[in-house]
């Protein structure tokens, strides 16, 4: 069915703003994503204060300075599987069904989780600079750097998101999307989120290096350290959105198939 890209707009904000809503009418979800990266980025500035004296250490003022970046990709990773998880539920309760009876975009379906978590997403990143800020967390770039970190939260959560809802409509099951949390954990983990690549070594520093989640981090953290810099504003806007147009073009196809299967 063709529709006026005015209709499908429609579409796509009214679904867009139920996801919105959805994520901030329950507590339980917002909370995890913003308190857990918080506490590891209090624990950590206790437990690693003293690593920043290591050869190979960027100078910086303080571990805290340091993990910023970390921080909000932390943040951002956790709470994009929210959406996705969202619309595997819409599957499984039949509401998907009854978008689909009803003369809906499909893309609509697909883009208006996705921009749920997305702002949601951006709202972390602010969230985090913000708090960390009166602890003498200070971004170098100013006030672009500022909004190029919110921005990327914005664009790592649609990116993550989409890939997210792929197992969501692959498997229509809420489960699954959740039982996916533990890959993006390993992930982050085998990055330089929390400590430099110069300091690593052996198959641990292969595996940052190949890890993109590696090269979003040291973007925005050269932003916080450094001020700003082309290779470091590239990093952190353009790698994401490389990763969002790769998932979003898989997330389509496997709407596509779904629709087909019907």
């Amino acid at each position: 069915m063709r529709r006026k890209p005015a209709e499908t707009a429609r579409h796509l904000v009214a679904l867009s703003r139920r996801s919105t809503l959805a994520i901030f009418r329950q507590p339980a979800l917002v909370g995890p994503s913003l308190i857990f990266p918080l506490f590891f980025a209090a624990l950590g500035s206790s437990a690693f204060s003293r690593a920043i004296s290591l050869p190979g250490f960027p100078q910086v003022d303080s571990y805290l300075q340091f993990t910023l970046a970390g921080t909000v990709t932390q943040g951002v990773l956790f709470g994009s599987v929210t959406g996705a998880a969202a619309l595997a539920t819409d599957i499984q309760d039949g509401f998907f069904d009854r978008l689909l009876a009803a003369p809906t975009s499909r893309t609509s379906i697909l883009f208006g989780r996705l921009a749920g978590s997305s702002l949601f997403g951006a709202m972390q990143a602010l969230v985090f600079l913000l708090v960390l800020l009166p602890f003498g967390v200070v971004v170098q770039a100013g006030i672009l750097g500022y909004a190029s970190i919110v921005v990327a939260g914005f664009l790592t959560a649609f990116a993550v998101g989409a890939l997210m809802s792929v197992v969501a409509l692959k498997t229509g099951s809420a489960e699954a999307v959740q039982g996916t949390f533990p890959v993006l954990f390993i992930l982050l983990f085998l990055s330089s989120a929390f400590f430099p690549r110069e300091t690593m070594s052996g198959v641990y520093r292969r595996v940052a290096d190949l890890n993109p989640i590696s090269y979003m981090v040291e973007g925005q953290r050269w932003l916080t350290i450094d001020g700003i810099s082309l290779t470091a504003m590239l990093q952190t806007l353009a790698i994401p959105t490389g990763i969002s147009i790769l998932t979003t073009a898989l997330a389509l196809r496997q709407l596509s198939a779904r629709l087909k299967a019907r």
